[in-house]
This record gives C-alpha cells, sequence and structure tokens, in this order.
C-alpha cells in the first residue's frame, strides 16, 4: 500500500461530524424545550445555555453585582467548561461541539453538491463555484470584524437590559424556534452568508471565536508538524475549512478551529501529529 493510500486506524471526521451531529441535535433539543410549557420550570430562557451569554453579562456582573435579563449563573457554569476545553485544546469547541459551526459545516458541504461535486476527494481543490475564498486582500481585515464585535458587545453590555446580541444572535435564530423578525433576517444572511463562504460567521463575525482565538498559542494538545517529512503539498491548505495559509507552519494560527482536517488529509506519515506539548511557547 503507497503512502498516500495509507488508511488511518480510525476516521477523525467520521468522528467529528457524529459529535457535531450530536451537538446540532442537543441543542435543537434544548430550543424545542423551550418552547414547552413551564418554561421557568425548565431552567430559564434558551439564553442561559450560551457560553457567550456569560460574556455578555460578566461585566454587568462584576459592577453591578446584577445579571442581563434572560441570562443566569448558569451562563457562568457553560463559559466556565466552554473556557476549560479551550485551555487544554484551544479552539476545538468551535470545531467540535458549537452547534451554529457544525451547521456552517453541512451547508458547505451541501453546497458543493448542489454545485455539481459528486464526492469530495480529500487534498483536491473544488470545481464547484460556492463555497468561494475571498482574496486575501479582503478576506485578512475583515478577519478583524469579530474583535470589533466583541468589543462593542462588552462596551454595550454595561447599558443593556439584555444581551446585546440576543436580537440578532444567529444561534437563536437556527435553534431557539422562538422567531421574530429580526431573527428571521439574521437567519437569512447566516445562511446566505455560509453558502457564499465556508464558516462566515466563525472568520468574520462571531464574537466567542474572537475570545477563544487566543487559547491556540497556550494550549497543550495541538497539531505539530515534522519538516524532516511534510513535503509542503498545500493538501492540508485546501482542506481548511478557515482558510488558514501555509499550514504546518500555523499550526497555532489563532483562526484554527481544530478540526484536525489537515491532520486527516496528511498523505505522509510524520509529517503531523497530535500531541500534548508540555511546555508551550
Amino acid at each position: 500500500m503507497t503512502t498516500a493510500a495509507r488508511k488511518k486506524p480510525f476516521s477523525l471526521a467520521k468522528s467529528r461530524r457524529t459529535i457535531q451531529w450530536l451537538a446540532v441535535i442537543g441543542t435543537f433539543v434544548l430550543g424545542l424545550r423551550h418552547i414547552m410549557p413551564g418554561e421557568a420550570s425548565r431552567g430559564g430562557s434558551f439564553d442561559s445555555f450560551c457560553a457567550f451569554g456569560g460574556i455578555e453579562t460578566l461585566l454587568p456582573y462584576l459592577f453591578t453585582g446584577h445579571l442581563l435579563k434572560s441570562t443566569n449563573l448558569l451562563n457562568f457554569s457553560v463559559l466556565i467548561a466552554t473556557l476549560g476545553v479551550a485551555l487544554v485544546a484551544g479552539r476545538a469547541f468551535c470545531g467540535w461541539l458549537c452547534g451554529l459551526g457544525a451547521i456552517q459545516d453541512f451547508v458547505a458541504e451541501w453546497t458543493r453538491k448542489l454545485f455539481g461535486e459528486r464526492r469530495h476527494i480529500r487534498g483536491k481543490q473544488s470545481k464547484t463555484i460556492l463555497p468561494l475564498r475571498l482574496p486575501a486582500i479582503v478576506d485578512r481585515p475583515l478577519r478583524y470584524t469579530k474583535y470589533l464585535v466583541l468589543g462593542i458587545i462588552l462596551i454595550a453590555s454595561l447599558y443593556a437590559a439584555f444581551p446585546p446580541l440576543r436580537e440578532f444572535c444567529p444561534v437563536r435564530a437556527v435553534f431557539s424556534l422562538k422567531m421574530t423578525s429580526l431573527l428571521w433576517l439574521t437567519l437569512g444572511i447566516f445562511l446566505a452568508g455560509s453558502i457564499l463562504v465556508e464558516r462566515f460567521w466563525c472568520k468574520y463575525l462571531c464574537p466567542l471565536g474572537a475570545t477563544l482565538a487566543i487559547f491556540n498559542k497556550i494550549s497543550p494538545v495541538r497539531i505539530v508538524s515534522d519538516n524532516n517529512h511534510c513535503n509542503n503539498c498545500g493538501r492540508c491548505d485546501i482542506e481548511c475549512s478557515m482558510g488558514i495559509e501555509d499550514v504546518p507552519h500555523n499550526l497555532d494560527h489563532p483562526e484554527c478551529v481544530r478540526c484536525m482536517e489537515c491532520l486527516n488529509t496528511c498523505a505522509r506519515d510524520g509529517s503531523l501529529e497530535l500531541k500534548v506539548i508540555a511546555k508551550v511557547k
């Protein structure tokens, strides 16, 4: 068997896809249970289960001792759990556990099939028109928008009664099952963006992603590259849903969502390996 045709001991792609489906189903269940009678007895609002809700209500809680409406202390528990994952494995929450991230991956896959990709061949550039990758001159500055969104939300939270993102939150638009005109508009923009650009929300607008990005530099569980084996074939660049360039030399990039597609698609043994680094640079 040639190196390129070797089989991996288990499929990272299938494992991640299973976990993503579980995350999507679990989030839909949360949305469903909160449209049932007796919402107050079911742990509070849908917003209470959101990690970013913990960030939105953090400053008001620290400065006034009060939480924003539709949030409660459960938000902090979910946030702490999410930060715990990030401390260990960087933005793995975004790539494996986030229902919204999973929906974007599914939409990108379905879009490619809709535009003629019968079977995706790993490491080969798709010939379909959509989803597209924006040119670097447009893509790079847009990546900073999510940090601006995070800053605006933190400032607005000090003067808000409800979480500032609440009325146009894509998580609520996709999963909450309680729709308003603004949420319908948000859902339309989210789906259109996800069709046009793979992981549109994650790349350009997600304030939780902006919060977790720093952890890619300090998390001990990470993929490492061996320059003695890597031949810079570019297969991993093609498979990167976040559009990171020169992946083997940017494995701690803040945009990396730890999806492991680079490891899954690598055709040379020893080029990329998942390791626990005792001492992080």
